[in-house]
């Protein structure tokens, strides 16, 4: 049974500890609520999800999440078969709901308390997004989700993702994609392309390696907010990782950390985000 409202739940008073960020904000595309290479809801894939989160809960860490919609519906490619671009980025804003309802139900069956807000008003299942709210929702020890993006069109959820990480005060924005990370060129057709383990922001620029689109990276960059982008579809105990600070995946921010200044690149292995064109 859920407990009271503005009190933590059971499970908050068993959390380890263990957590090297007091407050995190995790971002999930759309293409991890699906099976691998395919679309719609994967509900096994959705359990996972709620038991890697409810295991990083565990750890001590404040979770706030963002959620995409790509899994069923992609508002630029609505875009190129002529659908007018906000109607397309409304629609993929509702996707993200589908899949905040999914993610909220399993996590809430693990037994955590948690708040669904949402960008743009459907107060039958969430809360509109006000940050005061928000802000007491994970200071009360609830893992909350955010959904329908900024609530406006024209913004990915990317933007969406650091708009929110900065709002509720985050020390760090997790990417959680199917690729280990971000790459110096195209691992599948580059045999030489490194797996980068941490890149500056200048960096990422320069070089032109795709982290996010250039608003929501841009952004990041502005407010100093550190990126990891890491492969969560490898292995469920990732994120876990992640929150206790092991240096996986890559890091972007204007400093690395001691775990990753001994380690600038790795080894090629897996898939990963390539060089932006």
């Amino acid at each position: 049974m859920p407990s009271r409202p503005g009190r933590p739940s059971d499970a908050s008073k068993r959390r380890s500890g263990k957590a090297a960020y007091h407050r995190v904000l995790l971002k999930l595309t759309g293409q991890s609520f699906a099976a691998h290479g395919g679309s719609g809801i994967d509900l096994d894939r959705v359990g996972a999800l709620a038991h890697s989160i409810s295991a990083c809960y565990q750890l001590g860490a404040d979770i706030a999440i963002v959620v995409g919609g790509g899994n069923l519906f992609k508002g630029t490619q609505a875009e190129q078969h002529g659908m007018n671009r906000a109607v397309a980025d409304y629609v993929g804003m509702l996707a993200t709901c589908i899949n905040a309802l999914c993610l909220q139900e399993a996590v809430e069956r693990l037994g955590l308390e948690t708040r669904l807000l949402s960008g743009i008003e459907m107060r039958d299942v969430a809360e509109p997004f006000v940050i005061r709210r928000a802000l007491r929702h994970l200071e009360t020890k609830r893992v909350v989700i955010f959904a329908a993006g900024t609530g406006s069109p024209f913004f990915t959820t990317d933007t969406a993702a650091v708009l929110r990480a900065l709002q509720v005060r985050a020390e760090i924005l997790l990417k959680g994609t199917d690729v280990d990370g971000v790459y110096s060129g195209d691992p599948r057709t580059d045999p030489k392309a490194r797996l980068l383990r941490h890149v500056t922001y200048d960096a990422a620029l320069q070089q032109g390696l795709k982290v996010m689109d250039s608003t929501a990276f841009s952004l990041s960059k502005d407010h100093g907010l550190p990126i990891l982008v890491f492969n969560m579809q490898s292995d469920p105990r990732n994120l876990q990782r992640a929150i206790m600070g092991e240096p996986i995946g890559t890091l972007v921010s204007a400093v690395a950390p001691p775990a990753y200044a001994r380690s600038s690149a790795a080894p090629r292995v897996g898939r990963g985000a390539r060089r932006g064109k």
